[in-house]
């Protein structure tokens, strides 16, 4: 492929594609901590961005130089990514009925928690280095820094939806974010399967 209006084009909608999951926890962490401020809601779309953007380049990476062992890793991503969601979103379920039995005051958004719900939304962006193989490094590049900048702002829009909303339904807030993480690791899961 070369350098044209179709190549920025179709990284900016595998942004788009990619950045669906980021964006659904971005919501559920809003919804989960309405008093999260500007600094730290970049720093989350940053974390988002910066794994969406890793991963077609490992897989870029992968198709150049290891590709009989990424293709047997392959079929581990969706269960990977399903387990992952599955037990952040039961921790914040957990979290949600105890702070309601309990009365007490949100969990927030830990450092942990945010890297792996980083690879977990990012980890099938790794089949997306199969795409662009063809793309020679500068290029490959190039989309991976496409990827993260639509993801970071589809994050942040994520965000910023939940921090709204989040005030008016503050005390079933958890319990969907939970029930949202949960939804996407089983979607991520029969997207595989079937």
């Amino acid at each position: 492929m070369e350098w044209s209006v179709v190549f920025f084009l179709n990284s900016a909608l595998l942004g788009v594609g990619l950045a669906m999951d980021a964006f659904s926890i971005s919501l559920a962490n809003g919804l989960n901590e309405q008093s999260m401020r500007r600094k730290k809601m970049c720093g989350v779309a940053g974390v988002f961005a910066f794994f969406q953007a890793l991963m077609p380049m490992i897989g870029w990476i992968c198709v150049h130089t290891v590709i009989q062992y990424f293709e047997r890793f392959e079929k581990f991503i969706p269960w990977i990514g399903f387990t992952l969601l599955l037990l952040i979103g039961g921790k914040m379920l957990l979290d949600g009925i105890r702070s309601k039995q309990e009365d007490a005051e949100k969990v927030k958004l830990g450092i942990l928690a945010l890297l792996v719900q980083g690879i977990a939304t990012s980890i099938d962006a790794l089949s997306v280095g199969f795409t662009i193989a063809e793309y020679g490094f500068l290029m490959a590049l190039v989309c991976a820094l496409i990827i993260a900048i639509v993801t970071f702002f589809i994050s942040m829009l994520g965000l910023m939806i939940g921090k709204r909303f989040g005030t008016k339904f503050s005390d079933k807030a958890t319990i969907f974010g939970g029930v949202i993480l949960n939804l996407i690791g089983f979607e991520i899961l029969l997207t595989e399967i079937i």
